[in-house]
């Protein structure tokens, strides 16, 4: 990654975010300060010095070397651009191409020449293609079967992961996809929600919250996505997600100095626009409604897919599965004692609310004696608590006395919030 920073104006907000992007990508690094011919000649040497020394800093809070060279060019007055190529040259390593992995290729053109068919320009970034072949155009669900492959206007019959190429299909109408993806049939679907182990990204400086919206991206399609967060509650942290767990809704993830946090932050993304993305994917959240002149970073966390669904209909068929609880409390006081086994709770639900729903579940008295909720009293909002085993003589005692406000009713349970038949569990 060759990583270009104005001599004038330092490290800037994109600079922060070109860094994270490389490190998620685990690019080596080149760093180059342009436009050195801008600063005064007298004192351009100690200007450099200083501005080289504050990107070793924050490459050393990276993974990147903070030992790295730094190339100081103009690319204008042809200043050690020489240098710059030949360590570009000896630093280029050719990559191990899975050639075998399911075709993706990146179109950036498509257009149609008459009689032969429409061409589709892009680079294949996996997976290899020949004449004959059968591709998918995904975004529309269209098959054609490849006629030719140019490479650099050479005919050839095959092109593989890191090949530039144009490709002949026929009978395809180049004005329904100018830029997108070709691959190999069924290989991408619309993903219309996905789940992921949150990695924040330790320059993002605001708060993630629970059903906000940041712009999801997925290779080259950036999407919006409501969001809800979640974390296990196994006493082990587990990086895996299982629809077989529960999981604690949490309403903010606050800021954090770095990427390292106790408890494993999942987030349900939902996307208003379904987007093409294969299993495991990788993909990035920002708030890109940010001022991008801000001194903010925008990115503000990056995962990978660990579960996704292709049904449209998924908020009726998919979320119910999800066992996402929040936990609920609410509080009454006695407003008579019955006998040393049975009180009546009052102020514990609202006059408008079901209080049916509530009957069987366990309260607990401030004092500590655990109850039962048998059935609701009068018309309004009471309820008949019972005991197992008699209330505490001291608890007798206050009530007796009168002072029913010192002895507090509380009911604690779960509420799922996908799941409305599984809304009330304790």
């Amino acid at each position: 990654m060759l990583l270009v920073i104005d001599s004038q104006k330092g490290i800037q907000t994109q600079t922060a975010e070109c860094i994270v992007i490389g490190e998620l990508l685990q690019r080596k690094l080149i760093m180059v300060v342009n436009k050195i011919d801008l600063l005064e000649e007298a004192t351009r040497a100690a200007q450099l010095q200083k501005l080289n020394g504050k990107l070793r800093k924050t490459l050393a809070q990276t993974s990147f070397d903070s030992d790295s060279t730094i190339f100081n060019v103009s690319a204008l007055e042809k200043i050690n651009i020489e240098d710059l190529l030949d360590n570009i040259v000896s630093q280029v390593e050719i990559p191990k191409r899975n050639k075998d992995a399911p075709l993706v290729m990146y179109t950036d053109h498509c257009f149609s020449i008459k009689g032969q068919g429409t061409i589709c320009t892009g680079t294949i970034v996996q997976g290899s293609v020949a004449v004959n072949d059968l591709v998918e155009i995904p975004a529309i669900k269209e098959q054609r079967k490849v006629k030719s492959i140019q490479m650099f206007r050479r005919p050839v019959q095959t092109a593989a992961m890191g090949d530039r190429v144009g490709i002949c299909v026929p009978q395809f109408n180049p004005k329904t996809m100018e830029r997108g993806i070709l691959t190999q049939p069924g290989y991408l679907n619309n993903v219309y929600a996905a789940c992921i182990r949150i990695n924040p990204i330790r320059f993002y400086k605001f708060a993630i919250r629970s059903k906000s919206k940041l712009h999801i991206t997925i290779g080259h399609d950036t999407v919006m996505a409501n969001m809800i967060l979640f974390k296990s509650v196994n006493n082990k942290p587990t990086e895996e997600f299982n629809l077989n767990d529960e999981y604690e809704y949490v309403e903010e993830l606050e800021p954090t100095i770095n990427s390292i946090t106790e408890d494993c932050i999942f987030a349900l993304l939902e996307f208003q626009t379904p987007i093409l993305a294969a299993e495991n994917a990788t993909l990035i959240a920002a708030k890109l409604d940010l001022d991008a002149q801000s001194n903010c970073c925008r990115l503000a966390f990056w995962g990978r897919m660990l579960w996704c669904t292709h049904a449209n209909n998924y908020a009726l068929e998919v979320l119910p599965i999800f066992k996402v609880f929040k936990h609920k409390s609410k509080q009454g006081f006695i407003q008579r004692l019955v006998n040393e086994h049975e009180i009546i709770v009052e102020n514990l639900f609202s006059k408008q609310g079901n209080r049916e729903i509530y009957l069987g579940k366990q309260v607990v008295l401030s004092t500590g004696e655990t109850g039962v909720i048998e059935s609701t009293f009068g018309q309004k909002s009471k309820v008949k608590v019972t005991f197992m085993n008699a209330l505490r003589p001291e608890t007798l005692n206050e009530l007796k006395g009168g002072r029913f406000g010192s002895v507090k009713v509380l009911l604690n349970y779960k509420k799922y919030i996908f799941n409305k038949q599984l809304s009330l569990v304790q």
